[in-house]
């Protein structure tokens, strides 16, 4: 946005009231707040972290407003205040991250023997689209597309960079910021940028998978995706595992936070919590998008009602067009940010599986 607000004839002037002091302030902010409330993630891979940040980067900004000059561009005078929010959050909670990487895998059950760690401990999925994130580049210099750098491989290979590393990647390769504007924002030098930028490229290229989901997306077109996604529900509503295994790759992998176990491969995953038990019918799926890829929302008939309650949302990571990889979030938190709803009525919604 630059300086316009601030330079036309929105500017804030000597004796003006305080309300449209804040009504300058809202407007200015309004257009950077969902790629504010993105960069929050990315940092902190928490939507509910990023919830947080978000409040307490406005709340920080407002306060500061009067004091804001113009020096910088209201983008990078936002972001040094997001970023030195995330960063005084990390320093005060634990490295989120996916089970995968505490250890070799193993089969996933819920039950006794199930390792279920806190909340706090797991990345949490994002809602990309009903957060407005927009398709597309930040900026002339990004080397991410802004869908690219929400995916759960690229949130968590983030996870594993020192702050300030986390931060110069994100600023300059997801933002597009130039080095310039980068140590403006992190208060350092350019050269202290730049050695950082290469430590973190180095880092996230050696855990990043080729393609990203969305070239793969895009490869496949919005009718083969829909197939996909369709296929995928009907078999797991009807409890067919034999066609379910033929939509997975052969060293498909599947994890299912808060619980720590996980599994590779078809065999592994035959036996696991991913499976449908039970009678057909038992099931219900309703489609969605998290961190750029495809989702589904997962439903359990609830006995006596009838009605199907949410119990997971399901992010798909394909390898062509078929399931490389499978990570349930067993916690149903906040359907509604994604656009499920948080009840289905059998007479509306069930489908026919005769």
């Amino acid at each position: 946005m630059g300086m316009a607000g601030l330079n036309g004839t929105n500017r804030v002037r000597p004796g003006e009231t305080g309300r449209t002091e804040r009504s300058t302030f809202d407007e200015l902010v309004e257009a950077h707040r969902a790629d504010l409330h993105a960069h929050c993630y990315r940092m902190l891979g928490s939507l509910h972290d990023a919830d947080d940040a978000l409040q307490e980067t406005l709340l920080r900004a407002w306060r500061a407003f009067s004091r804001f000059h113009g020096r910088s561009s209201v983008r990078t005078w936002l972001y040094r205040i997001a970023t030195n929010v995330c960063v005084d959050a990390i320093a005060c909670r634990p490295k989120r991250v996916l089970p995968v990487d505490y250890g070799a895998p193993s089969r996933p059950e819920v039950g006794a023997s199930a390792r279920r760690l806190p909340a706090r401990a797991w990345i949490e999925p994002y809602p990309d689209e009903t957060l407005g994130v927009a398709d597309g580049a930040a900026g002339p210099e990004a080397c991410y597309e802004r869908r690219e750098a929400l995916e759960l491989a690229f949130v968590t290979a983030l996870q594993h960079l020192p702050p300030r590393q986390r931060a110069a990647l994100i600023l300059r390769d997801v933002l597009g910021f130039s080095a310039r504007e980068a140590a403006e924002t992190l208060e350092t030098t350019e050269p202290s940028v730049n050695g950082a930028l290469r430590r973190a490229r180095a880092t996230i290229d050696e855990r990043l998978p080729d393609p990203s989901q969305q070239v793969t997306l895009r490869a496949l077109g919005d009718r083969r995706l829909e197939a996909i996604v369709e296929r995928f529900a009907d078999s797991f509503e009807r409890g067919d595992v034999a066609r379910i295994l033929e939509l997975l790759t052969e060293d498909v992998t599947f994890s299912m936070p808060p619980y720590r176990e996980w599994c590779r491969g078809r065999d592994a995953v035959a036996g696991s919590w991913l499976m449908p038990s039970g009678p057909g019918g038992s099931l219900r799926y309703a489609p969605a998008r998290a961190n750029g890829q495809l989702a589904l929302g997962v439903y359990r008939i609830e006995p006596g009602t009838g009605d199907y309650l949410p119990i997971a949302l399901d992010v798909l990571a394909l390898r062509a067009d078929v399931v490389a990889e499978v990570t349930a979030f067993r916690d149903p938190f906040n359907f509604g940010r994604f656009d499920l709803p948080l009840r289905l009525a059998r007479a509306a919604e069930a489908r026919g599986h005769d």
